[in-house]
Parts: C-alpha cells; sequence; structure tokens
C-alpha cells in the first residue's frame, strides 16, 4: 500500500511509523493496537497523509481527547499561521521556558542594513537574533540557501552595542527556527558554521516535538475541545500555550462558552500538560 504526500509523491505505507506515532500520543500499546485494527479497514492504496492523520486523529479522540492533542502537534503548529505571527509568540515562549527574557518583531540597524528580528531573547551574557521560518505545506523543507542568508543576516548585528532589557548588549548568537524539516545540506551547514538550528525533528534529543512533549509546552491550537473560532480568540487575547490557559483560566471567561464546556476544555489542558508522555 501507498500513501501520497501532500506534494502528490507517493511513499510505501510505513505501519511501524504510524504505530510510533500514536505511542507518541501517550497511547499504550494495547490502544494503539485498537487504534490501528479501528482504522485498518478504512485504510487504501494512494491513501493521503491527510486522510490517514484524519482517521488516526478521530481513533485517538475516542480513546482520550488528549491522545488527540498531542498528535495533532505538527498540525497545531500550522494552525498558528497563516502568516507565522503567533509561531513567533509561541517559539518566545519556549525561550522563556528556558529562562530567557524575550520580546519579539524587533527592527534594529545592523553595521549595514536594518533588520526586524523575529524574536530577541537574553540570559546572563547571552543574547540570541531568533529567525522563525513558518511553513504551511506540512512537507516543507528548509534549504541551505535559508541558513545562508541567514549567517550574513547574524554577521551584521554582531559586535555591535544595542540595548535591550535595559541593559547594552551585542548578539553572542543566531538561532533560525522552523516547525518545518531542513534538508541534509542545510543542516550540514549550520554544524559547520556553528549556526544553531531547531525544526520538527532536528536536533534529534533537543527538537521542536521533543521540547514540547518533555516541557508539556503545547500551542493552544493543540486543543480538541476548543473550535478553530475560539482558538483564534485565545490567540489574539494572548493565550499562546496550553499552559497559559492552565495557569489562567479566566481567558475562558472572554469567550463564549457554557460553564460546563469551560469545565470540559480545562481538563483536557491540565491533563495535556500534566500527564507524561510514553516514549516509542
Amino acid at each position: 500500500m501507498r500513501v501520497t504526500k501532500y506534494s502528490g509523491e507517493m511513499v510505501p505505507f510505513d505501519v511501524d511509523s504510524l504505530k510510533k506515532s500514536l505511542t507518541r500520543s501517550g497511547a499504550s500499546s494495547a490502544q494503539v493496537e485498537l487504534i490501528y485494527q479501528d482504522i485498518s479497514p478504512k485504510l487504501h492504496d494512494g491513501i493521503t497523509t491527510r486522510e490517514l492523520y484524519e482517521l488516526a486523529f478521530d481513533s485517538l479522540k475516542k480513546q482520550r481527547n488528549t491522545y488527540a492533542a498531542r498528535y495533532s502537534l505538527k498540525k497545531a503548529l500550522r494552525d498558528l499561521g497563516p502568516e507565522g505571527f503567533y509561531f513567533e509568540q509561541w517559539i518566545g515562549k519556549l525561550f522563556t521556558d528556558d529562562g530567557y527574557r524575550t520580546v519579539t518583531g524587533q527592527v534594529i540597524q545592523g553595521h549595514a542594513v536594518t533588520h526586524e528580528i523575529d524574536v530577541i531573547a537574553a540570559k546572563a551574557d547571552s543574547l540570541l537574533a531568533i529567525e522563525c521560518k513558518f511553513r504551511n505545506d506540512p512537507d516543507a523543507k528548509i534549504s541551505v540557501t535559508t541558513p545562508m542568508y541567514f549567517m550574513s543576516r547574524v554577521k551584521d548585528i554582531k559586535d555591535k552595542d544595542f540595548v535591550f532589557f535595559n541593559e547594552n548588549r551585542q548578539f553572542t548568537d543566531g538561532w533560525l527556527v522552523t516547525n518545518a524539516h531542513l534538508t541534509s545540506d542545510s543542516k550540514d551547514f549550520g554544524r559547520y558554521y556553528h549556526l544553531n538550528l531547531l525544526s520538527w525533528d532536528y536536533p534529534e534529543k533537543t527538537s521542536i516535538k521533543e521540547r514540547v512533549d518533555n516541557k508539556g509546552l503545547y500551542p493552544i491550537t493543540c486543543l480538541t475541545t476548543l473550535s478553530d473560532l475560539d482558538k483564534g480568540q485565545l490567540l489574539r487575547r494572548g493565550c499562546i500555550l496550553v499552559k497559559d490557559l492552565v495557569n489562567g483560566p479566566d481567558f475562558l471567561q472572554q469567550i463564549e462558552l457554557k460553564n460546563e464546556k469551560k469545565e470540559e476544555v480545562l481538563r483536557e489542558a491540565q491533563e495535556l500538560v500534566n500527564t507524561p508522555v510514553a516514549r516509542a
């Protein structure tokens, strides 16, 4: 059996890969087998990755909302679009969780030209310039020209004094961050020139998906008990993380939900950020 990717390319169906992704949702081995048995009769040659995702998502949701929420992480990151403004804010939250002070959308004057820096993060003697590359295409890859271009921007702002967080500072590092994948050339270039790269699945042990699962830093768009309209309203009010909702349930007072629905949303949110994830 073959699967049709978003690009139209057809690849062999990998049942082990599917089961591994189902296990990452937090479902037990027994539950994964039940889910696979549930969706197997609906599989067919040429099935699209979107159809396969929806089958798995719906079956996971029957087992537990939070399983489906974790499984939807990659899509939930794309839902921070369409332009990536909320993705930049979410990345700021990731670095804040690591102890950085962050600010987004800053325009600064380099040695030669001006630059808009998506996220600036400071901790101790470090000042990071973070470039966010948001992609709506599930199969998108960041080619080597992107880190090449970003390195030139970092060079133009290094060894120059700036005032951030009420202190005179100089940029120490650049980070290129994306919700997409990186080509092998991009990874090689980053390693050779010591450029920090962070993508959906790279570096292997500290990738976006690993960081999110390890620390419960799920975007609000993961929640299955909220409509797209509700999610949009929460994002506009600055509720970016599921943790933001857990720590500030009053966010739900700002959108039109019945009390029973609010309780359901909060239950899912609390379980999502507080329950450890099984490793495959």
